[in-house]
């Protein structure tokens, strides 16, 4: 007799069999169609979320974050730092082609190196010492003064500049003038003293008019009509011969006793010492501060944590890190492309830092200890 080894068939409960063609729902939204997020979506939800979280932040006063995290301790230093930290360095991607990313270095490299006394009193922070080695370093001759004509009666101005005297020089020597327009200019500003412009007696007319040229000088007063040419005589005389005779002596007579007053008043204008290409600087600053404080507005209390301003400045770009590097392989959304942000396009990839403190400086902003979320930013 065999023994049965498979168990009996035994009554108990059976499931239930599913109908061909359906499938378990694990929630109520499965039926849902799915969609993958955009990139415009994820940039509205996180500027929203940016936007709309954040109202005023505790004020425990003044912050001393700059001048404490500044790698500066006197004012040469603080001319160099603020020169070579103006610009970020390219990134590995871009974004821009080979003829957007050239027009963007050599806009860099034409900028003057100028750096305003605010901005140095921002870093440094002791009003007293700063003032007191800015006068010594241009007694010596290391530093030479420059002031922006018309630019310093508000908060947006520059006004007040210094530039090392080696940087000045190098910037002649580089030029396209005459070796003998160089040496003579470089001549007048070897003197050691405390003023920003240049007598007209120390250089000849050819001269003064190639240094403005250049963007060495700036005349304080626009140069009059007529310097360099007489104005020619009318072309129809009316009277005889002779009276025809007496009125073009007494013409010439009268055009040369103009030109000798034009001569005689481009003589006494006196000469503002200036860069060449002040101009784009300008506005770049201005387009920089003018960003910086549209970053700032878009929070409803004017004043955001630090942080957060920096991440709107460099916009949602995406970056080296391993998890921003992984999603890219995998072909997910990592950030957009540093070129097509406004940080690049338009500011040349200028520096968060830098153009906060230059705020800072003009007086645009505060930045005050919030206790909680780090310093925080407001806009005045």
């Amino acid at each position: 007799m065999s023994l049965r080894i498979t168990s009996a068939p035994v009554s108990g409960v059976k499931k239930r069999k599913k109908p061909s063609g359906t499938r378990s729902r694990s929630s109520p939204f499965a039926g849902h169609v799915r969609r993958k997020a955009t990139i415009a979506q994820i940039s509205a939800g996180s500027k929203d979320q940016d936007d709309h979280n954040h109202g005023p932040l505790p004020d425990n006063g003044p912050s001393r974050y700059i001048s404490e995290t500044a790698p500066v301790e006197n004012v040469v230093q603080a001319i160099i730092h603020i020169r070579d930290s103006i610009f970020e360095n390219l990134p590995a991607r871009t974004g821009m082609n080979s003829t957007r990313t050239a027009e963007l270095l050599n806009l860099r490299r034409s900028l003057p190196p100028l750096t305003s006394v605010a901005h140095i009193h921002t870093l440094l922070d002791a009003p007293t010492k700063v003032e007191r080695e800015i006068m010594d370093l241009i007694n010596s001759g290391r530093v030479r003064r420059l002031i922006v004509p018309g630019r310093g009666n508000n908060a947006a101005g520059l006004g007040d500049c210094l530039v090392l005297s080696e940087d000045w020089e190098r910037l002649v020597q580089d030029s396209h003038l005459e070796p003998s327009i160089k040496d003579k200019f470089l001549d007048v500003l070897s003197r050691r003293d405390t003023t920003f412009t240049v007598s007209d007696t120390l250089l000849s007319v050819p001269e003064c008019m190639a240094l403005v040229h250049a963007g060495f000088l700036v005349s304080s007063s626009s140069l009059p009509q007529g310097v360099s040419s007489i104005p020619s005589l009318p072309t129809s005389l009316s009277g005889s011969s002779s009276g025809s005779s007496a009125s073009r002596s007494k013409s010439t007579a009268a055009n040369d006793d103009q030109a000798k007053s034009n001569r005689s008043q481009f003589h006494t204008t006196a000469f503002v010492l200036s860069l060449p290409n002040v101009g784009p600087y300008l506005r770049l600053l201005d387009a920089g501060r003018s960003h910086l404080l549209a970053l700032l507005r878009r929070s409803s209390s004017g004043e955001v944590p630090l942080h957060l301003l920096r991440d709107r400045w460099d916009g949602a770009v995406e970056t080296d890190k391993s998890f921003s590097v992984a999603k890219r392989i995998r072909g997910e959304y990592a950030g957009i492309l540093p070129g097509r942000t406004k940080k690049w396009k338009e500011l040349c990839g200028m520096n968060f830092h830098w153009i906060l403190e230059e705020a800072l400086g003009a007086g645009l902003i505060e930045i005050f200890d919030t206790g909680s979320v780090g310093p925080g930013v407001r806009c005045l």
